[in-house]
């Protein structure tokens, strides 16, 4: 059974910083696993925010490019994003997800991701 748990959220003012991490527990070592980071928002609704593929690869969404970066830490089953120069409508619940599947350079689509956290809140003010 794969379990996910977010920490690491806040309210914090523009400009500053968070560090995001997800405990993973039951992930399989003989099983490739896409992982990834989503938000959502009233405004937005879910987005993804960015992933690390399967090979090592990371993506990006466009909006948090140059700000955020996500790692993955297979010997700790952890996962990690942080995030610089936080703007307001980087506001939002966060949440880790994986998906149980081959998964190259990482996915920014919700889709095939099968696991997901309870999320952790971040707020941003201006």
């Amino acid at each position: 059974q794969v379990q996910l748990v977010e920490s690491g959220g806040g309210s914090v003012q523009a400009g500053g910083s968070l560090r995001l991490s997800c405990a993973a527990s039951g992930l399989a070592s003989n099983v490739f696993y896409c992982l990834g980071w989503f938000r959502q928002s009233p405004e937005k609704g879910r987005e993804a925010v960015a992933s690390v593929g399967s090979d090592g690869r990371t993506i990006y969404a466009d909006s948090v490019k140059g700000r955020f970066t996500i790692s993955h830490d297979n010997a700790k089953q952890s996962l990690l994003l942080q995030m610089y120069s936080l703007k307001p409508e980087d506001t939002g619940m966060y949440y880790c997800a994986a998906g149980e599947r081959w998964c190259s350079g990482g996915s920014l689509s919700a889709h095939g991701y099968n696991y997901w956290g309870q999320g952790t809140q971040v707020t941003i003010s201006s």
